[in-house]
């Protein structure tokens, strides 16, 4: 944002004004009228909490305004604070517990600094805050913060949303996100970004799902191969359920050992149960996309099974089991379509994930030649050619056993289908938040039993009549 402003053919003057004006719409449009105190520091945004607290003065509201620092001299800040002819008072708490609401306009998006401490005790005071851009001291790119973040009830941002609007625990930090629009171009922003990959925030938009055809069959719309043993055998029946209902046209659920046939045919009737050797399957050309993982053990013949796989030239997603065999050598990975970690798989074969969950995965991305998908409450799908994605509002009620066997299986079928990995990868997560009831009492065979209502939704949501599972037309 910072380089948009540079390039952009607006003044930084406008643009504040702008800013200023977006904020202090969104506090009259959110509160009653009472007494104000806007908190700002000396770059431009506080120069936005100067404007808002002329505006909101000038609409009648009591308002004072605290600075951390004086604004830079000579700067656009400087000129908004001179505009400003109203009450100015200490940054104290006091002064804080005198008002019904504080605008922080301390610190921006760049990279957290901790607040100082008069600072944080000034926030800790207040009865709502609405922050500008982000709540001070959290980062813009990760959402991390860098010391204390005192959340905010309602955070209004700019041209863009930042990573750390959606990122954990900046989601949760920021409140109410209002994304408001300051006359800064698009050319401008598209020049910011000097050719990187983009981050994205999941939706529709991004992919598009595969539409059977009129005159096609099963095999049209793939056939895959979901391996699992009766140690765990619930995993990859759950795997194996959704990828049937995410429209692949044939699924076989593949024993690893011999009691997992028995417990396999116990199973749902359209169901393929193929006995072992496992790697037999490989030589029918037709099975074109695997899951490997979900309740199978991090052992050697997982490992083994994987590679085989990739060098066979399957579409492989690789999970749980498959994940953990390849702890500390993620280099086995290397050729899978697409891989599914939570954060603990993750650091097992990556290394720790760190503060930049962005920039943590796209290296594993990078790493495998795939696309990697971190599940968590703020999901970061990633290719190896830097794209992301995150996926910010899955219902809390997935953080339950087992959804994440539902999730590699959606994916697997969209692979089958012959969605592109990224794509697949996103859409995946995606329907998997859909499909999810939220609420009490939720387990993954009701995510299952969600998908083909998600997949409708989708439909109905874009426009486009939907066939067969509710796959999207068009």
């Amino acid at each position: 944002m910072a380089r948009a402003d540079a390039a952009s053919s607006v003044p930084i003057p406008v643009l504040m004004a702008a800013a200023g004006r977006a904020v202090a719409r969104e506090v009259m449009a959110r509160f009653r009228p009472c007494r104000t105190l806007v908190l700002v520091g000396p770059g431009n945004n506080g120069g936005d909490g100067y404007v808002a607290a002329r505006l909101l003065e000038s609409a009648g509201w009591p308002v004072a305004v605290a600075a951390l620092a004086p604004p830079r001299p000579d700067g656009p800040a400087a000129e908004a604070a001179a505009r400003w002819r109203g009450p100015v008072v200490p940054l104290r708490p006091e002064e804080v517990r005198r008002c019904g609401l504080v605008v922080d306009a301390l610190l921006g998006a760049a990279p957290a600094r901790p607040l100082p401490a008069d600072a944080v005790a000034c926030l800790r005071a207040a009865t709502a805050i609405v922050a500008v851009d982000v709540p001070s001291g959290l980062d813009g790119a990760t959402g991390q913060p860098s010391a204390e973040v005192v959340p905010a009830a309602v955070t209004v941002t700019f041209a863009r949303l930042k990573p750390g609007h959606l990122l954990m625990p900046g989601r949760a930090l920021c409140g109410e996100l209002v994304l408001a629009e300051i006359g800064l171009p698009e050319a401008a922003l598209a020049a910011a970004t000097g050719g990187e990959a983009g981050i994205f925030r999941n939706g529709p938009d991004l992919w598009s799902l595969p539409v059977p055809g009129r005159a096609g069959h099963k095999y049209d719309r793939g056939h895959l191969v979901v391996v699992g043993g009766a140690a765990m055998g619930g995993a990859a029946r759950l795997a194996a359920a959704a990828a049937r209902r995410a429209g692949a046209g044939l699924v076989t659920l593949a024993a690893a050992d011999a009691a997992a046939t028995a417990l396999f045919r116990t199973g749902a009737p359209g169901l393929i149960v193929a006995e072992p050797p496992v790697e037999a399957l490989l030589e029918d050309a037709r099975r074109n996309a695997w899951v490997i993982g979900p309740g199978l053990p991090a052992d050697e013949g997982t490992r083994s099974l994987l590679t085989r796989a990739v060098a066979a030239g399957r579409r492989v997603v690789a999970d749980a089991g498959a994940l953990t065999a390849c702890a500390g050598s993620a280099e086995a990975l290397s050729g899978v379509a697409v891989a599914t970690p939570h954060g603990g798989e993750f650091a097992r074969a990556f290394g720790p994930v760190g503060p930049d969950r962005i920039a943590a995965v796209r290296g594993a991305a990078a790493r495998i030649g795939g696309v990697v998908v971190l599940k968590g409450p703020d999901t970061v799908v990633a290719a190896p050619d830097g794209r992301a994605v995150i996926n910010h509002d899955a219902p809390r009620s997935l953080a339950t056993a087992g959804t994440g066997d539902v999730l590699a299986g959606l994916i697997g079928a969209l692979l089958a289908q012959g969605m592109p990995a990224f794509e697949a990868a996103c859409a995946g997560v995606w329907l998997h938040g859909r499909a999810a009831p939220s609420g009490p009492g939720v387990i993954a065979e009701d995510v299952v039993r969600g998908i083909p209502s998600a997949l409708a939704a989708l439909g109905a949501a874009i426009g486009r009549p939907t066939l067969g599972n509710g796959l999207a037309l068009g």
